[in-house]
Order: structure tokens, then sequence, then C-alpha cells
């Protein structure tokens, strides 16, 4: 089966590395102009960026773990047209200017990923910590609220687009220690069936991806010893890669999922089921 989105224009958030940049890397690939943001450029002032986002923004920036223009350049190689574009999700000025821009140079927008979110916020209840709380719910969830509500009017506008929400089988499933994660994987669930039966008459689907562990860099820093329980929990015994998301999302942008609004895709490897 061919996935071909030649002549859309994606957009993906949080691309800067792990699966967004897996995401538009394969949106390229499968013929779309793709369109990269993240908080963090490789020639940014990204310091106080990171600082404000917490501890994973922080290592990544200060390791050197940011592809956002680097990814726009290899797309362009591949004879698509892109742009690294720096955007806080959480800034709904800067969200408005950024899909304006998109929209003139670009042309449209067809495909909206959204992946920007935090991940590093882990203790239990009684020793969460209030701000970053707030920020899980600003970045993960009211972030999707706020690109979702920019891109529509141009999805409309065009008789039609493909919106997909990054949940999390913490949104599913739970996750000890991951209150704040969990709550907003699940609100983002809730958002996309809200969305997909607003958007039906629009021609606008609107579909969830539901990662389980996904071998990214992220992982990769977790403690050796949960890694291994957290792939134990999986049917197959091992951890997926971010491609495995990235060709979920093609195929949800693609005409082969025309008839497919407001479900959530599990891409999890079995851990959401009875493994023992």
């Amino acid at each position: 089966m061919s996935y071909s989105l030649e002549g859309k224009v994606a957009l993906v958030t949080g691309a800067s590395r792990g699966l967004g940049r897996a995401d538009a890397l394969a949106l390229a690939r499968a013929g779309a102009d793709v369109v990269i943001t993240d908080i963090l450029l490789e020639s940014g002032e990204n310091e106080e960026v990171a600082a404000r986002f917490g501890p994973m923004s922080q290592v990544m920036q200060s390791t050197g773990v940011v592809y956002t223009e680097k990814t726009a350049q290899e797309i362009q190689e591949m004879g698509r047209r892109s742009m690294a574009i720096q955007m806080d999700v959480t800034n709904r000025k800067q969200v408005a200017e950024v899909f304006q821009k998109v929209k003139e140079e670009m042309g449209g927008i067809h495909i909206l990923v959204n992946n920007a979110g935090t991940l590093d916020h882990v203790s239990r209840i009684e020793h969460q910590n209030d701000e970053f709380w707030e920020r899980d719910l600003k970045v993960n969830l009211t972030g999707a609220y706020n690109t979702t509500k920019e891109v529509w009017p141009i999805m409309k506008e065009q008789q039609g687009g493909r919106i997909i929400n990054m949940a999390s089988v913490a949104g599913t499933l739970g996750g000890f220690g991951q209150a704040s994660y969990s709550a907003t994987k699940a609100g983002i669930i809730g958002f996309t069936k809200s969305m997909a039966l607003e958007g039906a008459k629009y021609n606008i689907n609107v579909n969830a991806i539901v990662p389980g562990v996904i071998n990214t860099e992220a992982f990769q820093m977790t403690n050796p010893d949960m890694r291994e329980r957290m792939i134990e929990r999986t049917a197959f015994k091992k951890p997926g890669e971010p491609e495995d998301i990235a060709n979920a999302i093609c195929f949800l942008a693609s005409d082969h999922a025309r008839y497919l609004t407001g479900i959530e895709l599990n891409v999890s490897g079995g851990i959401e089921l009875f493994t023992f």
C-alpha cells in the first residue's frame, strides 16, 4: 500500500528529536512538505527556553540532542519543501503567527501532528510539583487545543484535513507516579473524540495515536531497571521504534484512513494486554 501525501503540507510540533522528528521525516518520504516546529532550534538562544520547560529540555539542549533545523534540511534534500520554526505551543499569539506564516508561505496546512509534550514529571501524588502539574497541562493538553483551534479555520477553508494527536498508554492505563502526564494524555483522547465529532461535517479527520514503550532518546535516559520492567510488560518483549509511530501517522494522514475518525490507535506492542 502506498501512503502518498503528494501535495500536502504537514506541521509537526515538538519535532526536534524522538517521535516528532521520525514523524516529520516519514511524512516527507510519503510526499508531504513538512514544517518542523519546536521550542528549541540549533541556532537559537535555547538556555532560557529550556530552563522554562524543565529538566528534560535542559538535558536535550545541553547535550545537543536538538535536530530541528537538521530535520528541515534533510527533508529539503528529499526534494520537499520544509522550514524549521521556533514555536511554543503554550503561547497562543506565537502559534497564531506561525500558522499564518505557514499558510501564506506553504499554501495551507493539511496535516497537523500534535506531538509536543513533557514527560519528565515523575513522583507520587504527595510529591507532585504543582508548577510541573500546571506546565504539563499547558503543554500536553492546552498546547494541542491551541494548535487545533488555530488550524481549524484553515482546514475548513480547504474543505478537509487530518489532525493526529499523540496520547499515551499512560492515558489509557494510568502510570504510577505519572499523575500529571496520565491525566493530560487521557484528556487528549477525550479532546480527540470531541474534535472528530465537530470536524466530520468539514471533512476533518481527528485521531489519536497511543504509543507504548518507544525507543527514543528520552526512553534511553530512564533508569535501566525501569526500562527492562516496561519492556517485559509488552507482548513482544521489546520496545517499539519511532518509525513504528511514524508509519501509523502516515497511514492516518493518507486516503487509506479517510473513514477513520475519533479512534485511539494503540501502537504499543501489546503492553495493554494481560501479559505474564
